[in-house]
């Protein structure tokens, strides 16, 4: 028995020296298991090459499947492809009646995003686990290696040959060699650690000629085609909501997440566009976890909540709190009596100002970044079902409300997945910005469209001019048509690496990026990542060397909107 036990450490030694056990080989090696890098596995796959796809958690579809149900596209007959295949996989779940368990399908109505004809072939809103149910129907009739809880070595774990990636090493010591690598994820990780250009926060408008980067303060502005765009005007605070700890009194101190200054306008700086958890709320009490005060609580970090609620009288009323609802949240209709939650008003569920380290946190600050935000949403939604300073009719319309049972691993009904709405930003041979959005820069290689207004939530909160709290960084400028995005913008500097494809941390400007960054242009540029990835292996190129005519004619043939 001894001379096997030796014989078996020896073994289990041998392997792991040579790498045999830890070190695996495919065509194509995508590191994170969001939306675009659930497409680009399927598309791999069915274009006959080995693939692996790598999710850092213990949960695919990011976004997707992480509370984002309200799908916002714009023009949905801008998303072909494997991305509206999913959307017609949504609405096939939902024809049949076993998915309807809180509500029948007659009850549901949705906030105007799903398109519930009869003759239609897709669905836009949808729970979390009929996302994730959905994408893994779609991937288990495929070939693809799915490997959960692995997270890159961001100090070491990229080895090149020149400027190829040869290999990439997670924390683990697990390694995947490649020809092909496509980075996936929302924070441009894999990108970063190859040593790839990027930026994060706003460039000026300087930069690039645009009008809607940098710092954009409570103001009109026009766009590059003319259209008036009133920046920062939503999403605010009322008139006169003071934001000193004692008001008044300046000595007292700034309340929390409050800067003296919001910088000039126009100007570029560090900062990026808050986070939140798009949090999936339901009113159905047999499936509702009540909001719980979080043990982490901080009542002055809701004290301009209360504040903005004690400043609203009369038309001041009626003008700032728009809609049927005094609740500071859009909860927009899901299935089955369910939400996708989101920010609105001047205190919401945007932590404004706590998210500027994250892009390039380690991931144990980033996991203190999540759980912070979480503590944060959990307070504020605790607060306003709860907390005497709020209005009752806004208390008792707050309490029918809860996170649901039935949707995420964690027991509180709260997800994992934070709304990474911008990170990282690669720079590569083309920039897509604000010119491309309205139509005066038309790249000649478009891999797909985007079809959404330049959005950006708010950067900061600041004192104004009057001496009153404010909220800088929104924009919404709307009103342009689907627009191409560049295959150029999606691949690195060749000189930089030659093996690499980057769909969501793409080469963009921060306003450019804010019409880009939404799931389903995200789903549809992960599925070109792959078809350029499967040529350039074909053909023995570099990526940025893909023939486009060839890529073009295989992206039609796969249904892709490309015009």
């Amino acid at each position: 028995m001894r001379n096997i036990f030796y014989f078996v450490v020896f073994l289990l030694s041998f392997q792991m020296s040579t790498g045999q056990s830890n070190t695996t080989a495919y065509d194509i090696v995508i590191y994170g298991g969001t939306s675009a890098g659930v497409t680009a596995a399927i598309q791999a796959s069915r274009m006959g090459k080995s693939v692996v796809l790598i999710e850092p958690t213990s949960r695919i579809g990011g976004l997707t499947t992480g509370g984002l149900g309200q799908t916002d596209i714009g023009n949905k007959q801008a998303i072909g492809g494997l991305s509206r295949e999913f959307y017609e996989n949504i609405k096939t779940y939902y024809d049949n009646p076993k998915n309807w368990k809180w509500q029948s399908k007659s009850e549901y109505r949705d906030g105007g995003q799903t398109m519930t004809k009869e003759n239609e072939t897709t669905m836009w809103t949808f729970e979390p686990s009929a996302a994730l149910a959905v994408f893994k129907q779609m991937m288990e009739k495929e070939n693809i290696k799915l490997v959960y809880n692995e997270r890159l070595n961001r100090k070491n774990g990229v080895q090149k040959t020149g400027n190829k990636i040869s290999s990439i090493e997670m924390q683990s010591g697990r390694t995947f060699t490649g020809d092909v690598f496509i980075d996936a994820t929302y924070e441009g990780d894999l990108m970063a650690t190859a040593g790839v250009s990027y930026t994060r926060g706003r460039e000026s408008n300087e930069q690039y000629g645009e009008t809607l980067n940098g710092v954009q303060a409570n103001r009109i502005n026009t766009t590059l085609t003319g259209t008036v765009s009133r920046n920062s005007l939503y999403h605010n605070f009322l008139p006169r909501v003071d934001p000193y700890v004692i008001k008044g009194d300046v000595e007292s101190g700034l309340l929390p997440n409050i800067v003296a200054s919001p910088g000039i306008a126009g100007e570029g700086d560090n900062k990026i566009q808050a986070y939140c958890f798009r949090m999936c709320l339901t009113d159905a009490p047999e499936n509702r976890v009540p909001f719980k005060k979080p043990k982490v609580y901080n009542e002055l970090d809701y004290e301009l909540l209360f504040r903005n609620f004690e400043a609203r009288t009369g038309a001041i009323r009626d003008m700032y709190f728009y809609g049927n609802s005094l609740l500071p949240w859009i909860n927009a209709g899901m299935p089955n009596r369910k939400t996708d939650t989101n920010n609105k008003f001047g205190f919401s569920t945007d932590y404004i100002g706590k998210n500027y380290e994250y892009p390039e946190a380690s991931y144990a600050e980033r996991d203190k970044i999540i759980t912070d935000h979480r503590n944060y949403q959990m307070g504020l939604m605790w607060s306003l079902a709860n907390h005497p300073r709020i209005p009752k009719e806004v208390r008792d319309e707050a309490s029918r409300w809860g996170t649901a049972k039935d949707e995420f691993e964690r027991p509180d009904g709260w997800q994992q997945q934070l709304y990474i709405r911008e990170a990282r930003r690669m720079i590569g041979a083309y920039v897509m910005t604000q010119h491309n959005c309205e139509g005066l820069h038309i790249p000649d290689d478009p891999v797909g469209l985007g079809a959404y207004g330049m959005d950006s939530h708010h950067v900061q909160r600041y004192v104004g001019a009057n001496g009153y709290v404010q909220n800088e960084g929104n924009v919404e400028a709307h009103g342009f048509n689907p627009y191409p995005i560049s295959y150029k913008s999606l691949v690195p500097k060749k000189e930089e690496c030659e093996n690499l494809i980057v769909p969501v941390c793409l080469s963009a400007s921060h306003i450019g990026f804010g019409s880009i960054r939404m799931e389903p242009v995200f789903m549809v540029l992960g599925q070109s990542a792959a078809v350029a990835a499967s040529l350039a292996i074909d053909n023995n190129a570099a990526v940025q060397d893909v023939p486009y005519q060839k890529l073009k004619t295989v992206l039609l043939a796969n249904r892709q909107r490309l015009k």
